[in-house]
């Protein structure tokens, strides 16, 4: 199993300060009414490919069980699965950093230097509600692995990349109020920014992702105007790690410094109401 464990993390593109990754429980929670009853469970790897319509569950003599992806299987049945909400969390950093050794994430200047005196804070781009209409999460994954890449041009006209987290955000069709700053304006050269909302479906390999992003933005050149970003983040993202790929689950064009209300995601996906929120300088 500790063999597992560090084969997981390396195939994530992770190190070895990410932990044990892997995890077992039911599939779906409606299974503990059967499982309490008596009926003997089965046990499975977690399905690899959303496009697959069944997979092998075994019991406990061993012998295989077809069982259908479309809907929640009658027997309790057990998942070997990855931590998905630790991955991303330990995942992010590994783009975080990797981005900024090439120059794509650079830290803003530090409070009252610069044209950061002037403000006596930053101005930041605030969450107040966000709906998804389709998590893009079969029912065997649990809740969503939800994180956003905000793009744009930083302070010295390249094009950045930043990493916001969403752990909260694990359910289709249900409105949450988190109040989390999606935009750090300080990090940009222009009053305009993309946002691209990504679903982590278990084997993202978090290298290779942030290594096809550098390689894409790092062609793109600032020409003294707010260029879109987000096409290039999305056809930068790869097809295929292995089978199951992160998914796109909608985009926010050219979010203003003071975006106000609620704005549709391009796909038509989800929504989010957003508000300037000035953050004082302690």
């Amino acid at each position: 199993m500790t063999a597992a464990d560090r084969g997981v993390a390396a195939a994530k593109g992770l190190g070895s300060g990410a932990g044990s990754l892997l995890r077992l429980g039911l599939a779906d929670a409606s299974m503990q009414s059967r499982l309490a009853s008596g009926t003997a469970p089965l046990v499975a790897a977690a399905p690899s490919d959303d496009g697959n319509s069944a997979f092998t569950a075994y019991d406990s003599r061993g012998a295989a069980h077809e069982l259908s992806l479309d809907s929640v299987p009658d027997r309790p049945v057990y998942l070997v699965d990855i931590d998905g909400a630790k991955a991303v969390a330990e995942g992010l950093k590994v783009i975080d950093k990797a981005l900024e050794s090439k120059g794509l994430s650079v830290a803003a200047p530090a409070a009252g230097t610069g044209t950061l005196a002037a403000t006596a804070g930053i101005d930041t781009t605030r969450i107040d509600s966000v709906r998804i209409g389709d998590v893009k999460e079969p029912f065997f994954k649990g809740d969503a692995e939800i994180f956003t890449l905000v793009t744009g041009f930083g302070k010295d006209g390249k094009p950045r990349v930043d990493t916001v987290e969403m752990p909260y955000l694990n359910k289709e069709g249900t409105t949450y109020y988190p109040g989390q700053v999606l935009v750090n304006w300080s990090n940009y050269k222009y009053d305009l920014a993309d946002a691209v909302m990504m679903e982590d479906d278990g084997d993202t390999n978090y290298q290779a992702l942030a290594k096809a992003i550098a390689t894409v933005l790092l062609t793109i050149t600032d020409q003294g105007a707010y260029i879109p970003l987000a096409d290039a983040l999305i056809d930068a993202i790869p097809t295929s790690w292995w089978t199951d790929d992160p998914d796109h689950v909608d985009s926010w064009y050219t979010l203003a410094r003071s975006s106000s209300g609620t704005r549709n995601g391009a796909a038509g996906n989800g929504w989010m109401t957003v508000s300037p929120y000035h953050v004082p300088e302690l």
